[in-house]
Parts: C-alpha cells; structure tokens; sequence
C-alpha cells in the first residue's frame, strides 16, 4: 500500500514536516509494510518557505537586513537546490511579529528588507522566485523592497524618498535605471490570496492599515499616498498597478512586485503544488492524507487541503483529511474532493500548545489505519478505497 501525507502546518504547534512525520508514526503501527510518501505543504503563507524546503531537500540560508522599521534583524531565505529556486516570505524582513505593538506605525514601515533578501538570493544565482506576501507590517507599495533592488523614487529635488507609506507622496519620477539587471533574468511567482485593490475603500490602507497601527487618519493619508504612487507608476512606468487583482496586499507590496520586477501573482496554493511536484508524486498513490491545524468553512477557500484534494481527485484517489480542530462550516470541505474529516482535539478553547499534538496526531492516524483494514478484512466489501471513494 501506497500513502501520501501533504498536509499543512498546524501553526503555533507543529511544522508542515512534523505533521507528516506523526501520521506516518500512526500508519506504520499497523501498516508496517506501507510505503509512506511524505510533502509538507503550505497554502503560500507563513510557513511556506519551510514547507518547500523540507519538500524538496532545500536549504535554509541566514542574512541580516533591514527590518520594517530601519533597524536591522536576522533574515532569511530558502534555496531549492534541484530547481535552482528562491523562496522569500516577506513576513522574515517586513514582517507584524517583528514589531512590538506600541511601535506599529506603517507611516515609517518599510518593506526594504525584503528587497535585500531578493537580491541575496539573486547572489545565489537563482532563475525562479517564489514569495510569500502574507503578514506585513507595512504600506509603501513595494517601494522599500524596490529601492533595496536600485529603483530610485525621487522628490521635487532630484533626492531619494525615505522608507514608508507616509513617503511616497513626495515622488516625483521613478528611474529604474539602476534596477538589478539579473532581475530580468528570473521568474518571480508571488503567492497572493487576496483580490484587494491598491487603493481605495477595498484598498490595502483601508483594508489592512488599523491591523498595522494606522488610525483613521493615517488612513486617508496613506490611501491618498498609494493613489499618488499608481499614477506616477502609470505615467513613468506604463502600468495601471491600480487594475492588478490582489495589487493592495502586504500594503501594496502586490502592485510593487508588478510594477517594479515584472512579477506574476498567483493563488499560493496552486504555486506550492507545483513547486513540490506533488502531481508527479501521486502516481501509483492508494491513498492521500492532509490536513491543518483548522477545518472550517474557510478551508474551502484556496487552503491547503482543498488545492491537495483537488488535486488527488485528477488521479481518482481518496483523501482524508485531519486536523487538530473542527471549526463552524467544517462539513463544507467533504463537498471539495475530501471523502473523510478527523479532529484530534474536542475542546477548541484550549490551544495546540497546551496539547500533546504529537500523540494525538499519531494515534489519530493509527485509528484511521485500523478503520480501513477493517474494511479490507471484511468479506464482500471490496477494497477499503473503492468503498471510501
């Protein structure tokens, strides 16, 4: 018997990797012939750039830049040797946690430091990027990341702008002469799940500024500011950034990625299955397992679990999905190509930290296990997995 476990990490507890390795404790205590196929997964935000590195044998490469608020703190990126690929979360450099909550101001916050952690990865010679956008503390329209790569955003006095949204009204002009000429060589992917706009009241200032410590009146001003920067962008660049369908996540930093690197935004999930090659992986597959921390109604929108599903039903295969909690909603997800659901804990009011999610994880698994060999014990019935599917 053939498994393949592609879950997602079960965050504030266990990585993606971690996950995988405890259902395949579970499995093997009463399969242990199974032969066990293990790919974390990730949906493209926090946890991505691990999921892809334990997936693919990649590595893990530190670099000290520029934090969200100009001090410098300990970065990072992720190298995919086999696929001489990049993989950057902006949330590493640019990121909410990095910032204590008295100090949120995405006035000031830059998104500089994901630039430099671009160009270290450009010193790696890559020819593919993926990025993760999800978790910023900031609202500079990729400005910052920009100037880190050699874009010069320039005032009524031929001089560079300062780091922040509250910034970018000075622009006057935009030379992109000094941009990073490996830049054109690359293909960057940006994992986006949001359709948010650059500006306006479904804009990134509007939307997600008072999550970054803006006030209403900062608001304006910084949504005034993004207006400011899309039309020059249109006038100096020949972009409508404003038109991008998802141009206003991580605080404009979306629309940046297009209008400055010629990136492409794409669903996460769809980027991570293709950077793990799990199609590939499901062939002479019996049966596929996945799951996250949480199955809810918002599972079956383009999480981890639907897009491996999903994926698995091209192949005609079961899937089973676990997770450490059932949410409201949760049955929505048996209408997307998962065939069977299992939670691990019946009180949701107490957190995974507080859990011993190994164990459970383990035994859940073990139980699933033991559900199907009855079944393939049982006379007449057939093989457990044309009766799940």
């Amino acid at each position: 018997m053939k498994i393949l476990i592609a879950p997602d990490s079960f965050k504030g507890s266990l990585t993606a990797l971690e996950v995988a390795e405890n259902i395949e404790k579970g499995i093997l205590r009463i399969l242990p012939d199974a032969e066990v196929l293990k790919v974390p997964m990730a949906d493209g935000g926090e946890g991505t750039l691990q999921s892809l590195v334990d997936a693919n044998q990649g590595e893990v490469i530190e670099k000290e830049v520029v934090g969200p608020l100009g001090d410098k703190v300990e970065g990072y990126f992720g190298y995919l040797a086999k696929d001489n690929t990049g993989v950057v979360e902006m949330a590493v450099a640019s990121g909410l946690p990095l910032i204590s909550e008295q100090d949120l101001n995405p006035m000031k916050t830059t998104t500089y430091g994901t630039g430099e952690l671009i160009k270290a990865a450009l010193d790696k010679g890559v020819k593919e990027l993926i990025i993760g956008i999800g978790g910023s503390a900031t609202n500079d329209g990729g400005v910052g990341m920009a100037q880190a790569l050699g874009v010069k955003f320039l005032d009524s006095s031929g001089e560079e702008i300062g780091f922040g949204g509250g910034e970018l009204d000075k622009i006057e002009s935009i030379d992109m002469s000094g941009l990073d000429p490996r830049i054109k060589d690359v293909k960057i992917r940006v994992a986006c799940d949001v359709t948010n706009c650059l500006y306006g009241p479904e804009g990134a200032a509007h939307i997600y500024g008072p999550q970054k410590g803006a006030t209403p009146e900062m608001i304006k001003i910084l949504d005034d500011n993004l207006r400011h920067l899309a039309e020059v962008v249109k006038r100096d660049l020949a972009k409508d950034v404003q038109s991008i369908v998802g141009g206003g996540a991580a605080g404009g930093l979306g629309a940046g990625l297009v209008a400055f690197l010629d990136a492409k935004l794409e669903t996460g999930v769809d980027i991570i299955l293709d950077a793990t090659n799990l199609a590939a992986r499901m062939k002479g597959v019996d049966l596929v397992i996945t799951g996250e921390g949480r199955l809810d109604s918002q599972t079956v929108n383009g999480k981890t679990p639907i897009g491996v599903a999903k994926k698995a039903k091209e192949f005609g295969l079961p899937v089973i999905a676990i997770s450490a909690i059932f949410g409201d909603g949760v049955e929505k997800v048996l209408g997307e190509g998962i065939d069977a659901v299992f939670n691990m804990y019946q009180d949701p009011s107490v957190s995974m930290e507080d859990q011993p999610t190994e164990e459970w994880l383990q035994f859940i698994a073990e139980q699933i296990m033991r559900a199907l060999k009855i079944e393939t014990s049982a006379p007449d019935m057939g093989i457990a997995f044309e009766y799940i599917s």
